[in-house]
């Protein structure tokens, strides 16, 4: 069997064996150096350092190389739950909003939160089927946290074109390494601090179909303003008609260590980290097997979760494993800075008592 060594090489310094991306990634030297670097500049030039807006746009430009979609629909802010929220005010009352049965709350919880609207759960093979002519809007997750299942996507989008709905996926598990076709969907948001390999604080949203339709920026602040700086006092004279318009003032130390974490991942490329991300997953889920542990369905997935080994959580974190543990079960998730030899230690650990 051909054995799979780190794509991070030199990118990465970490004292333990990681394999929790599905919880949050690592910070590739170059972003942690960035980092340093905003907040010493801070001691001398404040929180928003000399040029507050150059990191954000590089940030905006590096995920929208990512996901092949043009920088200017591209929106930036802090996390996927004020995105849903905003999205939640857009909608008309008693609007029905269509989600997959225990997708990540901070996807759903603010539709189901918002006093106006219906959410509506199904099993997630059934969420094509159950999309319905009044249903206003299909929110879904890419790919499940709690399991790694991978939807179906290409099937929700038209069955959700065909009734009439929109589409709003949530890409936060699958943006890194799992390769995307954000612009066929009318809102792609995703946080960017699990395999996109950024600070915690960083999210983005891509906003597809006409700009003519698009929902109005109800949450916009100055940063959003065509000029910012005179965009402080009183009403915004000017939107951009860029999606620029929905951004958030945006916390700067984590954009400008989102921006090399994404150029990162853009020197790498997607589909070789799809490549040695899932190839990976698949040796763990075959080694699982031969213990006689049948890992939960998710086929090409770098998630790879198993019920019936949760409790070797506390001795894995003894030996310098991280995975995590998530609704009884025992969750590990393979990504760049990953090997063979993580993977085999990890199945050695498992088989002992």
């Amino acid at each position: 069997m051909q054995r799979h060594a780190s794509l991070g090489g030199a990118e990465f310094a970490p004292e333990t064996r990681y394999l929790n991306s599905a919880s949050s990634g690592l910070l590739p030297l170059r972003a942690a150096t960035a980092v340093r670097a905003a907040l010493d500049e801070s001691l001398s030039y404040g929180s928003m350092g000399r040029d507050y807006f150059g990191s954000s746009a590089d940030a905006r430009t590096a995920y929208a190389r990512l996901l092949g979609v043009p920088a200017d629909r591209v929106a930036i802010g802090s996390s996927v739950a004020v995105r849903s929220a905003f999205l939640a005010t857009t909608l008309p009352p008693g609007s029905e909003v269509l989600a997959p049965e225990g997708d990540f709350s901070s996807l759903v919880n603010p539709f189901a939160a918002h006093p106006g609207l219906t959410l509506r759960t199904v099993p997630l093979d059934e969420l094509a089927d159950a999309v319905r002519p009044g249903t206003a809007l299909v929110a879904f997750s890419a790919v499940q946290s709690l399991d790694g299942r991978i939807a179906d996507m290409d099937a929700v989008r038209d069955a959700a074109r065909a009734a009439g709905a929109r589409t709003y996926l949530d890409i936060t598990q699958a943006a890194g390494w799992l390769p995307l076709r954000a612009a066929d969907f009318d809102y792609v948001v995703g946080g960017g601090y699990k395999w996109l390999l950024c600070p915690r604080g960083t999210a983005f949203m891509v906003f597809g179909g006409e700009r003519a339709e698009w929902p109005d920026p109800l949450h916009a602040g100055w940063a959003a303003g065509e000029d910012p700086g005179a965009s402080c006092y009183g009403p915004i004279a000017e939107l951009p008609a860029t999606a620029r318009r929905f951004d958030e003032a945006h916390a700067n130390y984590c954009y400008a260590g989102a921006a090399q974490s994404l150029a990162l991942l853009g020197e790498i490329g997607v589909p070789a980290v799809h490549a040695h991300n899932t190839a990976l997953a698949a040796r763990y889920r075959e080694g699982l097997r031969a213990r006689g542990i049948t890992p939960c369905p998710a086929p090409g997935s770098a998630i790879v979760s198993a019920p019936g080994i949760a409790d070797a959580a506390d001795r894995l974190a003894d030996a310098g494993v991280r995975v995590s543990v998530r609704d009884g079960l025992l969750r590990a998730a393979f990504h760049l800075y990953n090997s063979d030899d993580d993977v085999d230690l990890l199945l050695d650990l498992l088989g002992k008592d």
